[in-house]
């Protein structure tokens, strides 16, 4: 058996339960793939975004909603190892992508704000390129890990509450969505998966992180920290997404209006 078909079985029979599982409900419980949906996997070279590819391939093998797919690499400015890496795992897990160089590290490297630059350079990258193939969605390989250091960062840094949404459609390109499908995955069962095959995948390749720990990096260990006081810490930062009292809270937006509770008071 070839080792891709290897990896392939792998992730509906030992993965079954970490990773197959929670990627068919977030799938299921989110809509997040609709019959007839054209939807481009968007593959970065790391380990979530190629087992996002392979999960994806394997719902239009063997699921019951019939879609097609369409896998784009967006190169901002890699280095020219890294590019190799990607290229290497491309053909090792027998994946056709459309490769396509963008300026985008060479633009945020000179920006004050160049993480926020760079995300929204790459969306739009992304958004473009998936439109031009015909698509109607873009597939991102965001985990359940990455939910969680969004909220919390939100918390500490913006002042605010906000989560990474499972879904959202775009406001600058019409009839396109952004879906998550490995929302419900921890990043630690990722970490086994590709480990368990010895996949070497490319890590952070931004040099503005490299210079720096990284607000994410922080994150984590802050998520380990609380672990230590309460176990269920993780499990609780996420689920409180999906259950919050408006009563107690002083004001909240809907889109572009800001409502107060003394509004109905």
């Amino acid at each position: 058996m070839e080792r891709y078909r290897e990896i392939e079985k792998s992730i509906i029979k030992k993965f079954r339960k970490p990773i197959w599982s929670k990627f068919i409900k977030a799938i299921k419980n989110y809509e997040l793939v609709s019959p007839g949906d054209k939807i481009a996997v968007c593959i970065s070279g790391g380990k979530d975004s190629f087992l996002l590819a392979k999960c994806l391939e394997e719902l239009q093998r063997h699921g019951v909603i019939k879609f097609s797919l369409e896998f784009i690499v967006m190169n901002p400015g890699y280095q020219e190892e890294n590019l190799t890496r990607i290229k290497e795992n491309l053909k090792l897990l027998n994946i056709n992508a459309h490769i396509f160089d963008t300026p985008i590290f060479k633009v945020a490297d000179s920006s004050e704000s160049p993480c926020y630059l760079c995300a929204k350079m790459r969306r739009g990258y992304l958004y473009d390129y998936a439109q031009k193939l015909g698509c109607n969605k873009i597939a991102l390989g965001h985990h359940m890990d990455d939910v969680v250091e969004t909220i919390l960062l939100n918390l500490i840094y913006n002042g605010s509450y906000s989560s990474m949404m499972p879904k959202l459609k775009s406001d600058n390109f019409k009839g396109m969505e952004l879906i998550r499908p490995l929302y419900l995955v921890r990043e630690d069962s990722i970490i086994e998966f590709a480990k368990y095959h010895n996949l070497k995948f490319i890590d952070c390749a931004c040099n503005v992180t490299k210079k720096s720990s990284g607000k994410r990096v922080l994150m984590k260990k802050l998520i380990k920290e609380l672990e230590k006081y309460n176990k269920d810490a993780f499990k609780s930062i996420f689920t409180s997404s999906s259950n919050i009292n408006l009563n107690t809270i002083i004001s909240y937006k809907i889109g572009n209006e800001k409502h107060i509770f003394l509004d109905k008071y």
